[in-house]
């Protein structure tokens, strides 16, 4: 028999990890001294200390190898066990896989700028929103502020307060100079019903959002657009959908009442999310 200092030199395994193992019942001592309180262990315990280390090592939680170890599974299930964990294994590989890309990606762009970016990009899960829409097609980006205009206006004759920023949607797949498949969007949570030109709809959630923020006035908004499919490109995405301008503080004429941090006179204090829907090509 072994105390358990001697123990935990012959099976390499620190005290208080033998110690912590008894106390959540997965690795018992051979006896326990009822005077002193010393921990015993026989050799032969050794094979099990180690199996719980190899399962451990494969990344199964305490609570897993413990089940693994005592209770009767069948072939089938423990075979089950195993490819899960090789699943979360394989995810874990594609996310850091993903991450060392977007560090080469930017370790070239300050190599090539010599200087930090102006532009932080970020991917994110986005989830699906309730709003009141206005879709049309429109001369010019510009023009987007009329469809601002109807939307926000009936909003408001309707006594509903927006939950949210409001939001510009471009469906085209492609730039156009001209006639622009857009819609202006606000998110509402009252019930709000439709008129022949205001839609009350889900605006799509995505698994995948390439997000960047611009700090200024629309008329630079082309620097954050530029930064933002840069990335995209060289992190091996491509876009997935109709991407949207969520303006987080902005101007409005409309007099609806939306949350005091989205209304602001300034331009140089306008703060507008871009988002575009990517996927893995």
């Amino acid at each position: 028999m072994f105390k358990i200092g001697d123990f935990s030199k012959l099976s390499r395994v620190a005290v208080k990890t033998l110690r912590y193992y008894d106390e959540i019942d997965l690795f018992r001592p051979r006896c326990v001294d009822r005077f002193t309180g010393y921990r015993y262990y026989s050799a032969d315990q050794l094979s099990r200390l180690n199996r719980i280390l190899a399962l451990k090592d494969l990344g199964f939680s305490l609570e897993q190898v413990s089940r693994l170890l005592d209770e009767e599974l069948l072939p089938a299930e423990m075979r089950g066990m195993l490819r899960m964990r090789r699943m979360e294994l394989e995810q874990q590989v594609r996310e850091d896989q993903a991450r060392l890309a977007r560090v080469e990606a930017r370790l070239r762009q300050i190599e090539q700028e010599g200087t930090m970016p102006d532009y932080e990009v970020v991917l994110k899960k986005v989830g699906p929103q309730r709003v009141a829409g206005v879709r049309d097609v429109i001369p010019t980006y510009a023009d987007i502020g009329r469809l601002f205009g109807e939307v926000e206006a009936y909003v408001a004759r309707h006594g509903v307060r927006p939950v949210g920023a409001c939001m510009a949607i471009y469906y085209d797949t492609e730039y156009r100079e001209r006639d622009i498949d857009a819609e202006a969007a606000t998110p509402v949570s009252a019930a709000l019903a439709e008129s022949e030109r205001v839609k009350v709809h889900e605006m799509p959630g995505a698994e995948a959002m390439a997000c960047v923020i611009h700090r200024g006035g629309y008329d630079s908004l082309d620097q954050a657009y530029n930064a933002l499919l840069t990335w995209v490109e060289a992190n091996g995405y491509r876009i997935a959908g109709p991407n949207r301008e969520v303006y987080l503080r902005g101007h409005t004429d409309s007099g609806l009442d939306y949350p005091e941090a989205h209304v602001t006179d300034d331009p140089a204090e306008y703060v507008t999310e871009l988002q575009f829907p990517v996927e893995k090509v």
